[in-house]
């Protein structure tokens, strides 16, 4: 992405999702990505971003997001967590606890650090590229439906 010119809000609609898909960019980063009924007025259709997330919805074959900076402007616990979910590969799921094994200083038994694993998946800035839908048993920031048919595009 280049970050001189491709700051502002993109969005396309999305016939598999039944929404449109948004993306908020500012400095190279993505900030947000969301799923409205209706994208900002401001909206462009047109990003390279928005190429490969219709790629990947295409669901053809398997689409990775690694190479793409997240603004992550949550808390470190939280962003550990998030850090984590995003190795989790295409088409493969865990579980909160999982996720909280999987991430640096988090007890998989602990309660407290389940909660947290569920806060940070909840609070996902950008799902999709932050693949929250592949915890099987926490929350995910996208609406449900998304969700589901984000599961089920990946076999999941």
């Amino acid at each position: 992405m280049d970050t001189q010119t491709d700051a502002g809000i993109y969005a396309r609609e999305s016939a598999y999702l039944e929404r449109f898909v948004q993306v908020g960019v500012a400095s190279g980063r993505v900030l947000r990505v969301s799923f409205p009924e209706r994208p900002e007025p401001e909206a462009s259709e047109d990003h390279p971003l928005l190429d490969r997330l219709f790629t990947y919805l295409d669901g053809v074959e398997p689409v990775g997001f690694e190479d793409v900076t997240v603004a992550l402007t949550l808390p470190t616990d939280r962003r550990g967590v998030l850090e984590a979910v995003r190795t989790l590969p295409y088409g493969e799921s865990a579980t909160v606890s999982g996720v909280a094994a999987m991430t640096a200083g988090l007890d998989a038994e602990t309660e407290a650090d389940l909660a947290l694993v569920r806060s940070a998946l909840a609070e996902n800035p950008a799902p999709i590229l932050i693949p929250d839908h592949r915890v099987r048993d926490g929350p995910s920031a996208a609406p449900p439906a998304v969700e589901q048919r984000l599961r089920s595009l990946e076999g999941l």
